[in-house]
């Protein structure tokens, strides 16, 4: 993991579960091989599985001192509280992993290693603070120059923060590289960073700067690869949010739009200090997020990935069936049920994007 093979302890203070600790149950999902312990002294002494449903029987424990009984050598930041800055009671436990030596990888907009005593003590100890979310020096401006690559370019987008964009792409990159299709999976946000050692925090960008950031990545993306997939971030409709949303349409003008919503969830997740706007339907998130991405150039969306995670397995499929039948689209779980569905969809639009090239 960035730069080399790691044995990470995972730092999920009082917020190690499926839904609170993104970074966490990501890296666990796809890199757990990587992980020999998560530390929240609130389910000390359970498994990962247990907790957040991911992970098997990787240790949870209650303190770093526990941890160290596992010899991992880095600490993970699990969590992205909103604000993105490091809980004041967890200062602690990053010095004391630089004491013992240990690189510290954090997603947080606060970068660790700007802070004089961490650094210091990194800088000591001969180890490391990575702060994956430290934007790139260019200042890029979008010029819809990713319309013109030869790639299928397919972002996954959503009715709300936090509904499966990131695992969505990758469970439909891991069907298609098994199908041998040469594919590549664009990271926007810390954990997709974590897992795929590349990547841009697109919201850590400057707002003139995001969609021309984008712009890049599709296009270095698109030089090796047949279907480019984009890890979305935010909703269209969020009210804080929505910025980065845009700038990801505009910026990497997808053909085809992979909409994740899940299930059972009403309103938008936003501060409890104001009402929450409920969430729209499946059929106006498509024709509202198939309407800003025409403003620049036009998309479809093809499938949609519902997260049943809360869900019976009855109560899924019959999820499943109902939007299918209202939407007329491709409906899965790509965790649950498999990618296949919504990779099935991508090729078809690639073969049909390659028929009309071919006869132009």
């Amino acid at each position: 993991m960035l730069g080399r093979p790691r044995r990470l302890a995972i730092l999920a203070e009082g917020s190690f579960n499926a839904t609170d600790a993104k970074s966490a149950v990501g890296v666990l999902r796809y890199r757990a091989e990587e992980v020999v312990a998560v530390i929240d002294s609130a389910r000390a002494g359970r498994t990962a599985q247990s907790c957040a449903g991911v992970g098997g029987d990787v240790p949870v424990v209650g303190n770093l001192e526990a941890a160290a009984a596992f010899d991992p050598d880095s600490l993970l930041i699990g969590i992205a509280p909103q604000g993105g800055s490091l809980p004041s009671s967890w200062r602690g436990v990053v010095a004391e992993a630089l004491m013992r030596g240990w690189d510290v990888l954090a997603g947080l907009h606060t970068f660790l290693a700007d802070d004089p005593e961490l650094a210091a003590l990194a800088e000591a100890k001969g180890c490391r603070i990575l702060d994956v979310r430290r934007p790139p020096e260019g200042r890029p401006i979008a010029a819809r120059r990713a319309a013109g690559v030869d790639a299928l370019v397919a972002l996954t987008v959503g009715s709300d923060c936090n509904v499966g964009k990131m695992t969505a792409a990758l469970e439909i990159h891991a069907f298609l590289e098994k199908r041998g299709v040469k594919t590549a999976f664009v990271a926007t946000g810390q954990t997709g960073i974590f897992i795929a050692d590349r990547g841009v925090a697109i919201d850590a960008v400057p707002a003139d700067f995001a969609a021309g950031v984008v712009e890049g990545l599709v296009l270095e993306a698109a030089r090796d690869a047949d279907i480019v997939l984009i890890e979305g971030q935010g909703a269209l409709h969020h009210p804080a949010y929505s910025g980065v949303t845009l700038a990801l349409l505009h910026g990497s003008c997808p053909d085809a739009l992979i909409l994740c919503h899940q299930v059972g969830r009403t309103h938008l997740k936003i501060s409890d200090a104001m009402p929450a706007p409920r969430i729209r339907s499946i059929s106006e998130l498509v024709r509202d997020y198939e309407r800003a991405s025409g403003w620049l150039h036009p998309a479809r969306v093809l499938g949609v990935a519902l997260n049943t995670m809360h869900l019976e397995e009855t109560e899924a499929r019959r999820a499943l069936e109902h939007e299918a039948n209202l939407t007329g689209l491709t409906v899965t779980d790509p965790v649950r049920y498999g990618a296949e569905p919504l990779a099935v969809a991508l090729l078809r639009r690639h073969e049909e994007r390659k028929r009309r090239a071919a006869s132009a």
